[in-house]
């Protein structure tokens, strides 16, 4: 783990993403020597339970050829280092499923739970480490008192499997010398295969405990301070100042854009003053008439402003226009709850301006026309208040 000279009292922030990135990049991970240990015995004793008769068979050819020697090798005075090569080379490649099996679950112990992580940081010498005061220290830590009462538990544990396993195989391995010696191997190899399964159910207990222990203990030691924290957030996020910055620049351009779309609306509903939305409508294109721009207090001046220079008709009424501020979004359909009374404000604003209202019939030629009568609206009180949209914002909404 990362050296940390700030007391651990101090640590009360949890690790945040990048802190336990840069950890693994330095290859500090989670790792339990308890849980490939374990790995390694149950891989060994399935290994030895599974090829008893292959052991067996392998083992009792190479003694019959290692203790056989031909008359002429007696008088060469090399044979000797030449059998012993052969024999060695035998040896191993009859235990080559069990080292293979031990190697790859030794592999898979140690990456199950930190997963792969290579990193040069460890290679690089830390004379520090050779401080005696700072290995004293590291003796009587939390870590080091888990350490020590792990191997206790492992050794008691162990140690009570082993007496049950040599009380109960005891004889069997009495009665090994009264075999025959491929009987003998056979039978080793299935008694050293039970006696590690039942040593690996033991460490299970013991790996059980120390894998969550170990996890636990990472975390904790790449712990952040308050101050920490505060200062990961500016680098990653950038200084307060200039994301204040940057989404003011984002609030102008946007306002920009929508003040574009001003111009292109069938009308603009205001409050009078304080709230204004502006909506487009296209039968030919739109299942409903969309918000092309809305906003609260000056941005509602610079649109009634831009709507008067255009000639686009404004309706006023504040119920109206606040629940076309507060339920609706920029570019986005209307609120099913407003068809009706967007519908009465279009069909006035259509007669007001002479333009033909869909669906509606042609006045007859000489036919006198009639000033239209603003529409009253029923609009349901709760729509004109802040709570009809989670997180309200005055001004531009983009």
């Amino acid at each position: 783990m990362a050296e940390n000279d700030t007391p651990q009292h101090d640590r009360t922030e949890q690790p945040s993403a990048k802190r336990l990135d840069d950890a693994r990049l330095r290859g500090e991970v989670p790792r339990s020597r308890e849980l490939a240990m374990t790995a390694v015995v149950i891989a060994g004793a399935i290994a030895l339970l599974g090829g008893s008769g292959y052991f067996s068979e392998g083992f009792s050819a190479l003694f019959e050829h290692g203790l056989t020697v031909p008359r002429a090798a007696l008088f060469d005075t090399g044979s000797l280092q030449r059998a012993l090569m052969t024999g060695l080379l035998d040896g191993l490649m009859i235990l080559l499923p069990v080292a293979t099996a031990t190697i790859v679950a030794a592999v898979a112990g140690s990456l199950a739970l930190g997963g792969w992580s290579f990193s040069t940081d460890a290679l690089t010498p830390n004379f520090g480490r050779l401080n005696p005061g700072a290995g004293l220290r590291r003796m009587a830590s939390l870590n080091g008192l888990v350490e020590l009462l792990k191997a206790l538990a492992k050794f008691a544990i162990v140690a009570a499997v082993g007496g049950v396993l040599l009380w109960q195989f005891g004889g069997d391995f009495l009665e090994l010398g009264t075999l025959t010696t491929q009987a003998a191997i056979g039978r080793s190899a299935w008694l050293v295969g039970a006696c590690l399964t039942g040593l690996a159910a033991s460490l299970v207990i013991v790996a059980g405990a120390d894998v969550p222990f170990q996890f636990w203990h990472h975390r904790r030691q790449l712990r952040m301070t308050k101050q920490e924290a505060r200062d990961e957030q500016k680098e990653t996020e950038g200084r307060p100042e200039v994301r204040s910055r940057i989404r003011s620049l984002q609030r102008a351009i946007a306002t920009r854009r929508m003040m574009v779309d001003v111009p292109k609306a069938d009308f603009v509903a205001m409050n009078p003053t304080h709230y204004a939305v502006a909506l487009r409508y296209d039968a030919g294109k739109m299942k409903a008439p969309r918000v092309v721009a809305k906003g609260a207090d000056l941005i509602a001046w610079q649109i009634r402003r831009i709507a008067e220079a255009h000639k686009v008709p404004i309706f006023e009424h504040p119920q109206f226009a606040r629940a076309l501020y507060y339920t609706g979004d920029i570019g986005k359909e209307i609120s099913p709850r407003l068809y009706v009374a967007v519908a009465q404000v279009l069909t006035y604003i259509y007669q007001l301006t002479g333009k033909a209202t869909p669906g509606a019939k042609k006045p007859a030629a000489g036919e006198r026309k009639v000033a239209p009568k603003p529409p009253v609206l029923a609009i349901d009180p709760e729509l004109s208040e802040p709570q009809a949209r989670k997180a309200p914002r005055k001004g531009i909404e983009a």
